[in-house]
């Protein structure tokens, strides 16, 4: 699975999905060039070591996020107020890409957590 395969997951969303996810996917890289595109569980995810860091998925009326980490969602509870929660993923907006401030947050956390 590859970077090729992420991109025709992106691809394949109608808009505003498709440019969101694009939005997403360049700052999830900014944040960690070293991450690995790969498709798990049939949505993109990032992947440092062999270790997933950071997850997207598409859904019809909304997206979701997940820093793979139960405990990095619980500890962040504070920033996550006002999203749609579950154990490990939560939801956002179709046309609204995550604070980079946000995502920069938890994939950092997620990395400590996994060295």
């Amino acid at each position: 699975m590859s970077e090729k395969e992420v991109s025709a997951y992106i691809n394949a969303q109608p808009e505003p999905k498709r440019s969101t996810l694009m939005a997403m996917r360049k700052t999830i890289l900014e944040i960690e060039p070293r991450l690995e595109q790969v498709i798990a569980w049939k949505s993109p995810a990032f992947k440092f070591e062999g270790k997933y860091v950071a997850g997207l998925c598409a859904f019809k009326s909304h997206l979701t996020f997940s820093p793979q980490s139960a405990d990095v969602m619980a500890a962040h509870d504070k920033a996550l107020e006002g999203f749609v929660t579950s154990k490990s993923s939560f939801q956002f907006d179709v046309d609204k890409p995550l604070p980079k401030a946000l995502l920069t947050k938890l994939i950092k956390a997620r990395l400590k957590e996994i060295k």
